[in-house]
């Protein structure tokens, strides 16, 4: 890049993300970026695939471990410290790579979405859980009828968030939305597993190297950190482990369902960046398993229009 710009990698968990983008790293002397929600969280590391201390080493991460697993990280935080931080590199002269798979974490930064600063509001969103989701996006429907329009009714979550907003504001959700794009030059990069049955005996590979790691004795030390009713062991993969040591569920059947629960998440992010959801910014799409060559050649071609 002719100026200071930004080089992102996307796709699917388990497409070989982390290990593109730490020899694209390594090549181009670059600091990664984390777009990833849950490798924010301590102690959360060999369940959300975060890179090892080996693996980074002589490569600078940041947006890894900034918070406790029960503390909240909202959008508009980590939408700040990354804007921050690339402010920071680019002052410098140096492209960052931002790499994860988090749809929204990713459009945020590349799409400049501007996010009403509200944190969750813990009592005001269990008042509305017992009022019922039916009940609520009726509610949603009468304040905001144009953001009612692009929640499915049965969306809890963004029906809750979408509430909670107006209510701490004053104002709808849709309203206070909106986009600055920024104003350096975005190359992304997608990584993408064609052979669907080669991608799930791939996921099966992977869980079955997480608990060799030793999966099972750091959702252990979790448990007893943050108690068993942490939020985010009701997650892909911790939650379905959480039942095996709970004795709800056999080994066997723990890795079949975070196997099937994987695939099942994949899908959803694919469609994600193959939809609307990843905004206006081309993809320049890879397959899983390429080098960082093909990475800087697609980068090279993306710079000059040619792709």
């Amino acid at each position: 890049m002719d100026r200071a710009g930004l080089i992102v990698i996307l796709g699917a968990t388990a497409t070989g993300k982390t290990s593109l983008a730490i020899a694209l790293a390594k090549h181009l002397n670059a600091p990664i970026l984390s777009a990833d929600s849950r490798q924010v969280y301590r102690d959360l590391d060999i369940g959300t695939a975060k890179p090892t201390m080996e693996e980074r080493q002589g490569v600078p991460h940041y947006l890894i471990d900034i918070i406790n697993p029960d503390q909240t990280l909202t959008l508009a935080d980590y939408q700040d410290q990354a804007q921050t931080l690339i402010a920071k590199f680019h002052a410098e002269g140096v492209t960052p790579i931002l790499v994860g798979g988090s749809g929204l974490y990713i459009k945020a930064i590349t799409a400049g979405l501007k996010i009403p600063h509200v944190p969750p509001q813990p009592d005001l969103r269990s008042q509305f859980e017992q009022l019922g989701q039916h009940y609520c996006y009726q509610v949603l429907q009468q304040i905001d009828p144009v953001g009612a329009n692009k929640i499915h009714a049965h969306d809890q979550v963004r029906t809750l968030r979408s509430l909670e907003v107006f209510y701490v504001t004053g104002k709808p959700l849709s309203e206070q939305q909106g986009e600055q794009l920024p104003n350096y030059p975005i190359v992304q990069i997608g990584l993408e597993c064609v052979d669907l049955e080669a991608y799930r005996r791939l996921v099966s590979d992977r869980t079955e190297q997480m608990l060799d790691r030793g999966w099972l004795d750091e959702i252990c030390h979790v448990q007893r950190c943050y108690g068993e009713d942490l939020p985010l062991l009701k997650t892909l993969g911790y939650a379905e482990m959480s039942d095996y040591l709970a004795n709800k569920i056999d080994l066997e059947t723990a890795k079949s369902l975070t196997v099937t629960h994987t695939c099942q998440f994949a899908k959803r992010q694919r469609t994600w960046f193959r939809g609307s959801g990843n905004g206006d910014l081309p993809i320049n799409w890879l397959r899983s398993g390429s080098t960082w060559e093909d990475a800087i050649a697609i980068h090279n071609r993306a710079l000059h229009n040619e792709v």
